[in-house]
């Protein structure tokens, strides 16, 4: 994931490669296999990945071990270790949306970030994500996401810019300690009565892009007001007090009421990577915590609004 991993509860740890970021991205690594017959480092990768230039890796003494010494011709092989090297990514569609800067300091930096673009590079989605974007445009190599949005969310994202303060602001997502509020556009379901409390089981199978409520002990709950109706939409408040996976979309679905521009549920549509017609209506409006470098109670809310 090129220098951002996730961590329990969806915050966000960091790992320390021995190659900087370059133009807004870390290094890719790579673990040599226990087994393997390799006599050399640079044999096994030509055998493994013969895709990539490796010479030209060498050459740049960009190809270097977990301790950062460069990798030449004649490194031997070094079973389960690691080794670290810049990857090229491949053309992405651009999201032709902003990323707007709400709050910035030593320490913080705060967007609102728009719908389809990613907040981490995974996957099919290296450079246009939230991540890559400000560390480039702001000159900040070490800016971290503290918590994730999914791609097709917009809204309030909390970012760390100073390594020493990472900790404290996940430790505050991870021990649930941040008020979210959300809001989205639904449809207006008449034989409802709100506000209520909406409790499922969520599973989420690795490697499935969808996630499913099950039968069992709840592990998610969201309290969801209704805001106002317009015709046969609603707009509605969602506070989470547990962060699942597609947890707001999911409960929303569960009422009958699947968000407008939900393309996971209540089915799965594919969507062509460059269709940014129909958003999740779905925005982190607010964010809202006690500082725990100050004490103080901050707020950062969307500049965003949700059209019905």
């Amino acid at each position: 994931m090129r220098g951002v991993r996730a961590g329990p509860g969806r915050a966000l740890t960091v790992a320390a490669p021995p190659l900087p970021v370059r133009d807004g991205l870390g290094p890719d690594r790579l673990r040599l296999p226990v087994t393997d017959p390799a006599r050399t480092i640079l044999g096994f990768l030509h055998r493994a990945e013969p895709g990539e230039d490796w010479q030209r890796h060498v050459a740049a003494g960009e190809l270097v071990d977990e301790h950062g010494r460069p990798v030449t011709e004649d490194t031997g092989y070094q079973p389960g270790r690691f080794v670290y090297f810049y990857r090229e990514p491949p053309p992405e569609v651009p999201v032709p949306f902003p990323v707007t800067v709400l709050h910035r300091d030593e320490g913080l930096v705060v967007v609102d970030k728009p719908h389809f673009l990613a907040t981490i590079p995974r996957g099919a989605h290296i450079r246009e994500t939230v991540v890559v974007r400000l560390r480039r445009e702001l000159g900040l190599p070490e800016l971290v996401p503290v918590h994730r949005l999914d791609r097709m969310t917009a809204g309030v994202l909390l970012c760390t810019v100073d390594p020493a303060l990472r900790g404290l602001y996940q430790q505050l997502f991870e021990r649930q300690r941040v008020r979210k509020v959300y809001e989205a556009i639904a449809p207006y379901r008449p034989g409802l009565e709100f506000p209520r409390t909406v409790r499922s089981r969520i599973r989420k199978r690795h490697g499935e892009l969808t996630a499913v409520e099950e039968p069992g002990e709840a592990n998610s709950e969201t309290w969801i007001e209704l805001v106002e109706r317009r015709g046969a939409l609603a707009r509605y408040r969602l506070h989470p007090r547990t962060g699942r996976t597609h947890q707001l979309r999911l409960h929303l679905n569960s009422l009958g009421a699947p968000i407008v521009g939900d393309n996971f549920y209540p089915r799965l549509r594919r969507r062509a990577p460059d269709d940014f017609s129909d958003p999740l209506r779905l925005l982190a409006r607010t964010v809202e915590f006690d500082d725990p470098r100050t004490g103080r109670r901050r707020r950062f809310d969307s500049g965003l609004t949700l059209g019905f």
